[in-house]
């Protein structure tokens, strides 16, 4: 298994260059078709009154669409300067998490980045964000919107709780963790838990090992949220990498109780890859 095809979201935000160079990076040591999307945001037009709507969304969507094939034409500049051999930009129409799951189904990877929350329209690209999460069919590499360096692969950190969605995370992950220098997978509990997943990680380790993946595993008891608890070990072993399901309970639970994907999303100081 490898990544052939990668996927990058393209947008306006101050992340997109360093997002772009993770991704055209990425793309060159697997040797991967690289597609670059931009989609056409949506307009908002809740607080616009009915006789302005028809000329404001006329003058609005040609501006939008102007930037989107601006955008487009940016990345494959890049792509060019860099040499990438193999790549294509592309603009859709769709509603952006719509367009992104649509086209991801024909890639191996998808590339995006946290939501800045000083940013106007935090709100709505946290929840196109998710709803790309739930849906997409492929692992999503989110990028911190704090991240400017390349993706570093020395120290990857396996979240495992015992899901389907961690698991398939481990799979997706497994062209970037056979690169890795060192690999921990983690399980945390609290002290009033059982030990039986003691065994499954021990099994868990043996399958990593066939696929040529040697990590050390570790079993942690916290008092800690799951999420606090993985953020603090990814910062105590200095992981370039967080490898974790996400929303393995339904999303509306997510939200009201807190949840690890929840506070990933807004907390995550690495890069992560998150699989549904």
């Amino acid at each position: 298994m490898t990544y052939r095809s990668m996927l990058v979201a393209l947008d306006a935000l101050p992340a997109n260059p360093a997002r772009i160079n993770i991704a055209i990076a990425l793309a060159r040591q697997f040797e991967a078709h690289l597609i670059g999307l931009a989609p056409i945001p949506t307009l908002d037009l809740q607080t616009l009154q009915a006789a302005a709507m028809d000329d404001y969304v006329a003058r609005a969507s040609a501006t939008m669409q102007a930037q989107a094939h601006d955008i487009a034409q940016h990345f494959h500049a890049r792509c060019e300067a860099a040499a990438l051999p193999s790549f294509e930009a592309l603009v859709d129409k769709a509603p952006v998490a719509e367009s992104l799951t649509s086209r991801a189904q024909c890639t191996d990877l998808l590339v995006m980045s946290q939501p800045d929350p000083s940013l106007p329209g935090h709100k709505q690209q946290l929840a196109e964000l998710e709803e790309v999460l739930l849906d997409c069919s492929r692992p999503v590499l989110l990028v911190p919107y704090t991240h400017l360096e390349p993706l570093r692969l020395r120290r990857v950190l396996l979240a495992w709780d015992g899901s389907r969605e961690s698991v398939r995370a481990m799979t997706d992950a497994l062209p970037l963790l056979r690169r890795a220098e060192a690999v921990t997978l983690m399980h945390w509990r609290g002290e009033a838990d059982d030990q039986r997943p003691l065994e499954r990680l021990a099994g868990l380790r043996q399958w990593l090992a066939f696929q040529g993946v040697d990590a050390e595993v570790r079993d942690e008891v916290t008092p800690l949220s799951v999420g606090d608890a993985l953020l603090n070990a990814a910062s105590d072993h200095g992981a370039d990498l967080i490898v974790m399901g996400a929303y393995g309970h339904a999303r509306w639970t997510e939200r009201l109780f807190g949840g690890v994907s929840r506070t990933l999303l807004q907390s995550m100081t690495v890069p992560v890859l998150m699989s549904h």
